[in-house]
């Protein structure tokens, strides 16, 4: 996975980065329904909400800030 950094960009590492976000966007959003499917199941399995709140918190706010790299990079090209 590519890490945020602030070294120069070439186009090899924005594309890397893009096909990151793509593959992480894609969990995130397998993330936000598993938890949506929780939440309507509640009040069954009610101890496994913050957990996965927690992760699917954590790859949204990892997702941002790929995507704001991206936009910085993209600019420096």
């Amino acid at each position: 996975m590519v890490q945020t950094t602030t070294k120069t960009p070439t186009p090899e590492t924005v594309a890397e980065l893009k096909k990151t976000i793509k593959k992480l966007n894609s969990k995130a959003g397998q993330m936000k329904m598993d938890l949506h499917d929780l939440a309507e199941g509640l009040p069954t399995d009610y101890e496994k909400l913050i957990e996965e709140s927690v992760k699917t918190y954590e790859i949204y706010h990892k997702l941002a800030e790929l995507k704001k790299q991206l936009k910085d990079w993209e600019k420096s090209l």
